[in-house]
C-alpha cells in the first residue's frame, strides 16, 4: 500500500487521489499512519461484504497471513519485488 503525507496530500491531491482511485493509500502525519484513503467503490465492497479482503491489525493478523507477510518482507528486502511482473 502507498503511502503520502498528509502534506502530500495537501500539495499533489490530484496525485494522491489518482493513486486512491486505483488502492487505498495510507496517510501519514508526524510519520505515523493516521488515515487511508480509498475509492468510494472500494469501501462500499469492504462494508457490505462483496469484497473477501480484510483489513487486519498486525497484532489480529491470522497466523496464515502473517507467515505470508513475513516472507513478502523477506523478499522485498532482498531487493525482490518492486519490478516483479506479477504485481503489474
Amino acid at each position: 500500500m502507498r503511502q503520502f503525507t498528509t502534506g502530500d496530500l495537501n500539495k499533489q491531491v490530484g496525485d494522491v487521489t489518482d493513486v486512491a482511485s486505483r488502492e487505498p493509500v495510507i496517510l501519514t502525519k508526524h510519520r505515523k499512519p493516521r488515515f487511508v484513503l480509498m475509492s468510494y467503490e472500494h469501501y462500499e465492497r469492504m462494508r457490505i461484504g462483496g469484497d473477501p479482503r480484510r483489513a487486519y491489525h498486525v497484532a489480529e493478523m491470522p497466523e496464515e497471513h502473517t507467515e505470508l507477510f513475513a516472507a513478502e518482507i523477506d523478499r522485498l528486502a532482498r531487493g525482490e519485488g518492486y519490478d516483479d511482473e506479477r504485481f503489474r
